[in-house]
């Protein structure tokens, strides 16, 4: 059960991030949206600690993307920052991808367009 859950949806599309929005909160999560990495960083960065309870981060956003991103939200100093899932979010399905997202510190990866089955069985891990 995901009700109450708070995630960071960090896409700078504003069509997936509506949809996504709109799936996570048919799910009862509280959707904080930041529109790039950047922006992202900062949302988690001045969350008071356990906040959030995953992240949602598209690859390709501008002033800062989603590997980069994830990189600078790891090595926050604080608990958390270790061990918040961090979901890539990508339209590419390639390895290459996927490992990268995996080196940048993320847990998961989801291909766009969003399934809503795996986005949820993902938050669920």
């Amino acid at each position: 059960v995901l009700t109450g859950e708070n995630v960071l949806l960090c896409e700078d599309n504003d069509l997936n991030a509506e949809i996504a929005t709109l799936l996570l909160k048919e799910q009862g999560v509280e959707v904080t949206r930041a529109e790039n990495g950047q922006a992202g960083v900062d949302l988690f960065a001045a969350s008071p600690e356990g906040f959030f309870h995953s992240i949602l981060m598209d690859l390709r956003m501008p002033v800062l993307d989603g590997y980069a991103a994830a990189k600078v939200i790891r090595n926050l100093k604080r608990q958390d920052a270790q061990t918040i899932p961090i979901i890539a979010l990508s339209a590419d399905a390639f390895e290459e991808n996927k490992k990268m997202a995996t080196e940048a510190g993320m847990t998961g990866y989801l291909t766009k367009p969003i399934n809503p089955t795996k986005l949820i069985a993902e938050l669920l891990k």
